[in-house]
């Protein structure tokens, strides 16, 4: 079943107000490309480019700008400093309101160590949205994973957290969120599908969200992810319209099959099963205003070529 179109006055309005600033009417207007028509800039999660996009900077940034992205979110500082970051990003032209930070990280990066010194590398690099791009894992839950290695040793680890770890990580980052905000800075989740594993009668995820202050702590909608746990994204979405503010678009093959263990088959934004169409303009109706293109390993061509035509399918979506 098609989703019923956002029709409130309020989105109305803003819609109307979109296209005639872009000087489209009529036929023309409802065929507009849908990141023209919100005026929002297509984003790249860096993550997808892999560690050998660290190397040069500088040659990174410039590829990601000439393909046409305007964004980036930072997985992490890359081996640089923030100052260093920022004179690269506006080498080209880019702009980073986004950043991934470590929960258990007590250094310079991450949520568990001197949070105004945090707040100030963000300020320069001009991050706005600090996420936590997985939960704070407790110790009895690595001790659990002891023996494990690579992925394995995340999905044992994950597997062992109770519904009470993830209250403990609704108190955590409404914490850490309630310092931040003074800085300027939004907090914000990032889901995997483990999260979507049963907790009693709850999910991680939905302890998150209900435990969490929405005047605080909003969340980064990874919709791959979320269609891997066998869920619809934009139904989730809706469901919980306005705590979700940023989206991972990511898709995958059919050939995924569910399962709340870190598994699927990942593909190129166009390539896969999730109907963007539908997708994009709903999740902008529900909040979403931050999207960033990432994509998962393994990879069947350059990372850096799966990244382009994930942009140019994005760049032409009509919605």
């Amino acid at each position: 079943m098609r989703p019923i179109p956002d029709l409130s006055r309020r989105s109305f309005i803003a819609t109307g107000a979109a296209l005639l600033g872009m000087g489209v009417s009529g036929p023309a207007a409802a065929a507009a490309a849908f990141f023209k028509r919100v005026n929002l800039p297509i984003g790249l999660q860096l993550y997808t480019l892999g560690p050998e996009a660290t190397k040069d900077l500088d040659a990174t940034f410039a590829e990601v700008a000439r393909i046409g992205y305007r964004a980036v979110e930072l997985a992490g500082f890359m081996g640089r400093t923030p100052q260093e970051i920022r004179a690269a990003l506006d080498r080209v032209g880019l702009i980073c309101p986004s950043a991934h930070i470590q929960p258990r990280s007590a250094g310079a990066e991450g949520f568990s160590g001197d949070l105004g010194k945090l707040a100030e590398a963000l300020a320069v690099i001009g991050v706005k949205n600090a996420v936590a791009p997985s939960p704070y894992i407790p110790d009895h839950a690595l001790k659990a994973a002891q023996g494990a290695t690579g992925a394995d040793y995340y999905r044992k680890a994950t597997g062992a957290l109770t519904a009470e770890d993830w209250k403990m990580n609704a108190d955590f980052l409404n914490e850490k969120a309630a310092v931040l905000k003074r800085s300027g800075i939004k907090v914000g989740y990032h889901n995997h599908n483990f999260e979507f594993a049963p907790k009693g009668d709850s999910t991680g995820l939905e302890i998150l969200l209900k435990h969490t202050d929405p005047g605080l702590v909003s969340f980064e909608a990874d919709v791959g992810w979320i269609a891997a746990a066998g869920v619809d994204p934009l139904t989730f979405i809706r469901k919980h319209k306005g705590r979700f503010t940023q989206m991972h678009v990511k898709d995958v093959k059919a050939s995924t099959q569910t399962n709340v263990e870190l598994r699927m088959d990942p593909t190129e934004i166009g390539s896969g099963r999730l109907d963007w169409k539908t997708l994009l303009p709903g999740a902008y109706a529900a909040g979403v205003r931050g999207f960033f293109v990432e994509q998962e390993p393994p990879f069947e061509r350059p990372r850096i070529e799966a990244a382009r035509i994930s942009h140019d399918f994005l760049a032409k979506l009509e919605g």
